[in-house]
């Protein structure tokens, strides 16, 4: 596949996932962006105050491999943000970030350990987003948000940013969204599940998925 089709292939996969995650109330209105990496060099990003519902392959915005724009719309206001995530995740290749209702409600509580927002409820959780940490508020667009991200040193594929929404990268597009919806039920489980002494994943059964999945979890022996 040539560069040109591979590209064109991408921008017509993120209005594609963006309009899924749109239809299905994963993130409303304007919210939420999605960037992909490009082999070519730079990334293809959503644009500025555009909904993930109706998004156009070719007014996405092109940036090279500074963040600058080459082509397209403005880009979204979190670049920063994006940026930070690609240079300390040196495997993704994707990162979505939504406002799903689930994750920003956990985002919110008081008891939220910011090394792991989510106790290990499923195995499909660790598998897909390993643990997820919790960065402290920052506003929408505010370049102190990417060097929090950086203070995690890339040993986390999911975050939330409190009062805010997740940011998850992946190695694919595909796997980027699927982490996002995995991390957004589980979030719903916990709020379903508050307060009623639920039982969690065993440490020998975390240490079996981590043999078997090779799933990474930083500082996962709090679970232990």
């Amino acid at each position: 596949m040539t560069a040109m089709s591979s590209e064109t292939r991408l921008r017509e996969d993120i209005c594609r996932f963006g309009r899924s995650l749109f239809e299905r109330g994963l993130t409303p209105g304007s919210s939420g962006n999605i960037s992909v990496r490009l082999d070519a060099g730079g990334w293809l990003v959503t644009p500025t105050n555009a909904s993930l519902g109706f998004l156009d392959p070719a007014r996405l915005s092109r940036l090279d491999e500074q963040g600058r724009l080459v082509s397209g719309d403005a880009p979204t206001k979190e670049v920063p943000l994006h940026t930070a995530l690609y240079d300390t995740r040196g495997g993704a290749r994707a990162i979505v970030h939504l406002h799903s209702t689930h994750s920003v409600a956990l985002s919110m509580l008081p008891e939220i350990d910011p090394r792991a927002a989510l106790p290990p409820m499923t195995a499909y959780y660790l598998m897909k987003c390993g643990a997820t940490a919790l960065v402290p508020y920052y506003r929408p667009g505010d370049p102190a948000v990417a060097d929090a991200i950086k203070g995690l040193a890339g040993k986390y594929s999911s975050v939330l940013l409190a009062n805010h929404g997740p940011v998850v990268a992946g190695d694919t597009l595909e796997a980027a969204v699927f982490a996002t919806e995995e991390l957004e039920e589980t979030a719903k489980l916990y709020l379903l599940l508050r307060g009623m002494n639920p039982r969690y994943l065993s440490p020998e059964q975390v240490k079996d998925l981590v043999k078997v999945f090779g799933v990474r979890l930083p500082e996962h022996e709090h679970w232990e």
